[in-house]
């Protein structure tokens, strides 16, 4: 068994041929596409962990030579000598001086969840921003820094999943159009076309209202609406090289039509799709935080950028709410816009083939 570098470069294909290492270099001398790709995942793996950033239970107790995980279990308070076999509240004093008798807290840079609603209040909710609650807290009296956090990763998560699964259906439904031609082409053409034309929002908002609004739910939503985004795109590199002189050789050698289409002209037509997604990326985020915005996106109660915009609208009084939304928004989608060019220019052919 070969397992030389000739073998890994097999292996990897597309990501170590000569081309794309040139397309590579070309990616990192753009400084600021390249810079904010490494912000942009630094950001979203720091947010991957928000219960280690921004929780009202403390990451670890150390309690009689036992050590305990708050964050990931339950405890009753009956396990730290307390009277009540409910869960225990970490943040009632009572709790905490039973643990500091026989032992420590670790507790999260900010002691508090997306949900936790601070009671402790010295004036009406929302209140500024303070050594308490870094960003102030909304019109519940919840912290707006934590919900940032978690609706920071709830965005990204949302965005690319719906990113990944209308570009697979998308790339699947062009590479068909594009390879068969003829009749199939044309009545997908005028399907696509109605199906375009449609309302969309419109739509999004009626089905919301009548289905239970959820992270999934709202996943199919959108994705019946988002998956022709790169159709027009493959059908058009299918349609050009489905008459080029190697896939006719493989058709008479008698290789099968899915091999052809997905071994042989699908990676021709990647260079051209693959400088799409990170604007689509861009427009799932953008699509999920206006349905927010609207009321018609996730469950109330969910930390969601778009709800943050609704309260800053809510609250003119508190323009720490509707700026902190704004610039959170605003930096996540230039550094995405900022990647997208980037990998824009690094396929250019008269930047490659140089």
């Amino acid at each position: 068994m070969n397992t030389g570098p000739a073998a890994t470069s097999r292996f990897l294909g597309f990501a170590v041929t000569p081309i794309n290492r040139r397309r590579w270099e070309n990616f990192r001398r753009n400084r600021r596409g390249f810079w904010s790709l490494w912000v942009f995942l630094g950001l979203f793996a720091l947010c991957l962990f928000a219960e280690l950033l921004a929780n009202d239970r403390p990451i670890l107790v150390v309690y009689d030579g036992g050590l305990y995980t708050p964050v990931t279990t339950v405890y009753p308070e009956t396990a730290f000598g307390g009277d009540f076999p409910t869960e225990a509240v970490y943040t009632d004093p009572f709790v905490q001086e039973l643990i500091a008798e026989k032992g420590w807290i670790l507790w999260p840079p900010i002691r508090f969840s997306y949900a936790t609603i601070d009671t402790a209040l010295d004036r009406p909710a929302p209140s500024p921003p303070d050594g308490r609650h870094w960003l102030g807290t909304d019109d519940q009296a919840r912290d707006v820094l934590a919900r940032v956090i978690y609706g920071f990763r709830i965005s990204v998560l949302f965005g690319l999943l719906l990113t990944l699964m209308s570009s697979a259906i998308g790339i699947a439904a062009g590479a068909v159009q594009g390879f068969y031609g003829g009749l199939l082409d044309l009545s997908f053409q005028r399907f696509i076309e109605i199906w375009g034309g449609m309302p969309t929002l419109y739509i999004l908002i009626i089905l919301s209202s009548v289905i239970v609004p959820g992270f999934l739910s709202l996943l199919i939503l959108m994705l019946l609406f988002s998956w022709t985004s790169l159709v027009g795109v493959v059908r058009a590199e299918f349609l050009r090289a489905r008459s080029l002189d190697y896939v006719r050789a493989a058709r008479a050698l008698g290789v099968s039509d899915t091999v052809i289409m997905f071994r042989h002209m699908l990676p021709n037509a990647m260079v051209a799709t693959l400088t799409f997604v990170p604007f689509i990326l861009n427009g799932s985020i953008t699509a999920l935080t206006s349905l927010d915005f609207l009321g018609f996106g996730l469950p109330p109660g969910s930390p969601s950028l778009g709800e943050l915009l609704s309260q800053g609208k809510n609250n003119l009084q508190a323009p720490w709410l509707g700026l902190t939304a704004f610039f959170t928004l605003a930096i996540m989608l230039s550094l995405l816009i900022f990647v997208g060019e980037a990998v824009r220019d690094a396929f250019d052919p008269r930047k490659t083939f140089r």
